[in-house]
């Protein structure tokens, strides 16, 4: 139970091919005695795919954390006065999330809950999952990587044939970047090969 006590703020945004993993992780976490307080952004919070109705996320999420889900700039914001969360990890970080905490925008819960944690200056940790990464968002993904208190959880190019700027996370590395994040260390190796 290498995170018993620890409280993590999870927010999820709209990589929904990518859902399903990071609720895998989320059984990860509860079984490293960690205590999950689940956030997402509008697009998780409203959007039905064929990957999965938003309701079925909201419910999955609380069902498994026993909190409610936070999915308003109003609802997350106290994240950071009243220091609820040890860390935020955002699972799946979408480019377009990646590019708004790269340059400051805080225009939804998952933002918000960032923002809030960095000024406090209490680690985040980021898990990306987006089809621009080594494209436009490169530039946005360098400043994270050189930003005080944000953690890449390691990635690396999941189809460089088809989609060669596309990247994501090893999200079964979750639990050891976050142990990491928490004493301050970017974990290593940060690119990881994709089988």
């Amino acid at each position: 139970m290498r995170l018993k006590g620890v409280k993590v703020g999870l927010a999820l945004t709209g990589s929904f091919c990518t859902l399903n993993q990071v609720i895998k992780e989320v059984d990860r976490l509860l079984a490293e005695g960690a205590d999950i307080y689940p956030i997402v952004s509008p697009n998780v919070a409203t959007v039905d795919t064929r990957f999965g109705m938003a309701q079925h996320w909201k419910e999955t999420l609380e069902a498994k954390t026993g909190h409610k889900v936070i999915s308003t700039i109003v609802d997350a914001e106290p994240i950071g006065p009243k220091k609820l969360v040890d860390v935020i990890v955002i699972a799946p970080c979408t480019g377009n999330t990646l590019a708004k905490l790269a340059n400051g925008i805080t225009d939804n819960a998952v933002l918000m809950a960032a923002k809030a944690q960095l000024r406090n200056q209490r680690p985040v940790v980021v898990a990306i999952s987006t089809n621009d990464g080594l494209g436009i968002n490169a530039r946005n993904l360098g400043t994270l990587l050189n930003t005080k208190n944000i953690y890449l959880v390691p990635f690396g190019q999941d189809n460089p044939q088809s989609k060669p700027n596309s990247l994501i996370a090893k999200m079964d590395m979750m639990v050891d970047t976050i142990l990491y994040a928490i004493k301050g260390i970017q974990i290593q190796p940060v690119l990881v090969p994709f089988n």
